[in-house]
């Protein structure tokens, strides 16, 4: 845990380094697409006048990322949180250098050149791919990469939005997979580096900051209520949505490498309708909290970015979804703000925390980032309520999340609820066998064979002197031996016993321990001894593993 803590550091600087040239790459392409130079300054599209050239420079775009695609690597495709989860769960936790080199190049070509995505799933691709690294550089275990990965992953998202309480929840509820200090501590090392990094990089205080009063009457909790339901059904469609687009592409006459830029044809429409769809769009989602827009713009920004957004994304282009989610769960909770007692903004903020945590199945991230990334914790029991409405709802009416279901259309099975390993509950002697059968060391290895042929009922047996003390354990494999004249008839159990390492198990022992004995030793049966004396009082076999199995589904049973 400590050294890996120590590693962490190191990942959380690169990962906050890799994050502010994401973000200036990201810049030198707006520029340079839709302005003609070559700046590092922030730059919007909407000021852009570029006319009906803003149905072209999209396609250039996606044209450029679809080739990046097929001839350098197609691990860039997508939104990149998928592709994270699918390294740490199936792939070992193993990313390459061309992915870290290639993702935030494609991504930073991608929204910068209209593409309706956030920065936020590229830099979690691209510092899970640093931590990877750094972690394959010296040779650590898959589960030591996967704890490198995600720091990295969450200490990008920190650099970038300055959340590192809700980037430390989404590593959790979304990427771990785990709940163990050998992950945690190094997760919060990598990320409390990056956010003190991140001023001298990027800069200081809540990326989205906004003035709101926030009152605690009842209407509020209830409207925050409504609107975490309204949010939850919401991400479900959009969610649906995605994938029937997906669906459709997958349907073209044509090689994946195009589909982007045919995508990004519906993007250039998009901005014909309306600039503020394109790119990021952070500053809608800063104009939405300051309550700085008409209610048709809102609506026309809600359905358009929606349009685009689904169908760039549907096309396999290289972005993210966060930044797109927060700015439809802003509208909409803007728009509903105008029947909700007080400001559209604060609404807004609380429509944010609900599609978030519907869509991504992160109820904690979803309404910690929304106050974290305003800076308006006042308001964490109204985010809260309308994160864990929002969920309830989207857990009812889609099976998965928008991150896992693209992994669960390529063959792969998500579950993304944590609960306790009933195989680390379980001691053995909850579970085992008391009072096994078992053979004296002072029988003959005849008498044994015979025992064998005739009357055994199991395929392995402890041996034990005549106190009950454990000497070793015989098997049928041990008897096929015998037959084949490579033990004397007339020797002793005893004393045929090899030297080798004996497995065996105490009382108190986890039979999670025991399964990993199973496995090691290929022994399918496991004698349980007294601490004291070595005395066999039981044994647990395979089968016995499968009763904790069964006594947590029990416990999941009605009127259990």
């Amino acid at each position: 845990m400590l050294l890996l803590a120590a590693m962490a550091l190191a990942v959380g600087i690169g990962a906050a380094c890799g994050a502010w040239l994401l973000l200036n790459a990201i810049a030198v392409m707006t520029n340079l697409f839709w302005f003609g130079r070559l700046s590092v300054e922030p730059a919007e599209i909407f000021d852009s006048a570029l006319g009906f050239g803003t149905l072209i420079v999209p396609v250039i775009g996606s044209l450029i990322v679809g080739f990046m695609a097929r001839f350098g690597s197609d691990k860039i495709r997508g939104h990149g949180i998928p592709e994270a989860i699918e390294a740490i769960l199936f792939g070992e936790s193993r990313l390459s250098l061309k992915v870290a080199v290639l993702k935030p190049i494609s991504s930073a070509i991608s929204i910068g050149s209209g593409g309706p995505f956030g920065a936020e799933g590229p830099i979690t691709m691209t510092g899970g791919a640093i931590g990877s690294l750094f972690a394959q550089r010296f040779r650590l275990s898959a589960a030591e990469r996967k704890t490198l990965l995600v720091a990295g992953a969450a200490a990008g998202m920190t650099a970038i939005f300055d959340t590192p309480l809700a980037a430390i929840l989404l590593a959790i509820e979304v990427l771990l997979f785990e709940w163990k200090p050998r992950s945690f501590v190094p997760l919060v090392a990598a990320v409390l580096v990056a956010w003190t990094v991140r001023p001298l990089l990027i800069g200081a205080g809540p990326m989205f900051p906004f003035e709101a009063a926030v009152s605690a009457p009842a209407t509020m909790v209830g409207g925050s209520v409504a609107l975490g339901i309204a949010t939850g059904l919401l991400s479900a469609l959009i969610s649906s949505t995605l994938y029937f687009t997906e669906d459709m592409f997958q349907r073209l006459p044509l090689h994946w490498m195009w589909w982007p830029a045919v995508g990004a044809v519906a993007v250039g429409i998009g901005g014909l309708i309306d600039k503020h769809v394109l790119g990021a769009g952070y500053a809608s989602i800063q104009a939405l909290l300051d309550s700085a827009l008409s209610l048709r713009v809102v609506a026309a920004l809600m359905v358009v970015k929606a349009l685009v957004w689904l169908i760039a994304l549907g096309s396999g282009t290289s972005g993210g979804v966060l930044a797109p989610l927060l700015i439809l769960g802003g509208a909409a909770g803007y728009l509903a703000g105008q029947l909700l007692p007080g400001n559209a903004g604060f609404w807004a903020m609380i429509g944010m925390a609900g599609i978030l945590s519907g869509a991504m199945r992160a109820p904690l991230t979803g309404a910690l980032f929304a106050a974290e990334v305003t800076g308006h914790f006042e308001a964490l029991p109204y985010t809260v309520a309308a994160a864990g409405s929002a969920y309830g709802v989207s857990v009812l009416l889609v099976r998965r999340s928008i991150l896992t279901e693209k992994i669960a259309r390529r063959g792969r099975h998500i579950v993304q609820e944590y609960s306790v390993d009933p195989l680390a509950l379980f001691q053995a002697d909850q579970i085992m066998t008391r009072g096994p059968a078992v053979l004296k060391g002072n029988m003959r290895v005849g008498e044994a064979l015979a025992f064998f042929e005739a009357r055994a009922g199991h395929r392995s047996y402890p041996v034990v002197d005549d106190e009950g003390g454990l000497i070793g354990l015989v098997s049928r494999t041990d008897a096929l031996r015998w037959q084949a004249g490579e033990a004397s008839l007339t020797a002793t159990l005893a004393e045929t016993m090899s030297d080798a390492a004996l497995p065996f198990a105490y009382p108190d022992t986890t039979i999670g321990a025991i399964a990993d004995m199973i496995i090691d030793s290929g022994s399918g049966r496991i004698p349980i001894v007294d601490p004291a004396n070595r005395r066999v009082v039981g044994i647990l076999s395979r089968q016995d593993l499968l009763k904790a199995r069964k006594f947590h589904r029990n416990a999941e049973g009605r009127g259990a």
